[in-house]
């Protein structure tokens, strides 16, 4: 989760923060809760005495630890949290640059403007990883995907680095067996897709839809969903053009969502939907995520637009 620093000077104590922010997000699949996490160790690290802290040879890898144990924490409680959620939790819908798998580049205050937005953060693999244990999840993504060793995820986890060793190998036969070999072409079946559902084609939606095909919508009680995953390529197909006779007005518009190509539903310039598609081998579409609860979609306000409140 964290590179490497000598020292205790500010500035570099301070540049950690990006890359415990990307780890919590990816351990959490929430950024509000990801950056609580990344202020709740910093804030442990400023209330140690100058002297403990002039000790500490390495600061990234103690605000890592510090973290990583955070986040272990909320994942045990969000389990009951999540138990509660009106309908399914997903994780948070993130906007992406058009035309770059990341976000804009340069100085922002905006949490999501830090996140690099690769393979490890794909709507897909993060609904991987919502399968996983908390310390499944946590041994694998520090890692798998930020390359730290064992014997220091030991710390993470309070456990010996082997028992670490065989969570990460748990957890990656998880993702091995919950992901799909990636298929190309996203962009151009998603842009089907988008036609498909504006001219409310049924038959062309079935086409594109895999038959074993499931939706999994999320509302939060507080913008209607389906409260149940919509399961089967015709049902889904069925439900989709069901969609566009209620919601006339509605504009479509294709936008990367987590780094991959997907698509956002707004009306009169508010973002009311955000959609994650991930491809059967055969290129045709398996799971759809959708996005309503208003407040997840905040940070889709485009060119000055609101979103949904």
């Amino acid at each position: 989760m964290s590179g490497r620093t000598a020292g205790a000077d500010p500035g570099e104590v301070t540049g950690e923060r990006r890359q415990l922010l990307n780890g919590a997000y990816r351990l959490l699949g929430s950024l509000a809760e990801a950056e609580d996490a990344v202020q709740e160790a910093y804030a442990r690290w400023y209330a140690l005495p100058d002297p403990r802290r002039d000790e500490i040879a390495s600061p990234g890898a103690w605000l890592t630890t510090v973290t990583g144990r955070v986040c272990l924490d909320v994942l045990g409680s969000a389990r009951a949290r999540r138990e509660r959620y009106v309908g399914a939790w997903l994780p948070d819908a993130l906007p992406g640059h058009p035309g770059h798998p990341g976000r804009p580049a340069g100085p922002s205050c905006d949490p999501a403007d830090q996140l690099v937005l690769d393979e490890s953060v794909t709507m897909a693999f993060l609904v991987v990883l919502e399968a996983m244990t908390p310390a499944e999840r946590v041994a694998f993504v520090i890692h798998d995907v930020f390359r730290y060793p064992f014997a220091e995820i030991a710390g993470v986890l309070d456990r010996t680095p082997a028992a670490c060793k065989q969570l990460a190998a748990s957890a990656r036969r998880r993702v091995r067996d919950g992901s799909p070999a990636p298929a190309g072409g996203q962009a151009e079946t998603v842009r089907r897709v988008k036609k498909a559902w504006e001219a409310k084609d049924i038959a062309a939606l079935v086409d594109l839809l895999d038959p074993a095909a499931v939706m999994t919508a999320e509302g939060g009680g507080l913008a209607g969903a389906a409260l149940r995953p919509v399961a089967g390529g015709a049902h889904i197909a069925r439900y989709m053009a069901g969609i566009a006779d209620r919601a006339p007005g509605l504009e479509l518009l294709e936008r990367p969502v987590n780094g991959t190509p997907g698509l956002v539903a707004r009306r009169a310039g508010t973002v009311l939907t955000v959609a994650a598609f991930d491809l059967a081998a055969d290129g045709r579409v398996a799971r759809i995520w959708v996005v309503r609860n208003p407040e997840k979609l905040r940070g889709w306000a485009e060119d000055g637009a609101p979103s949904a409140r």
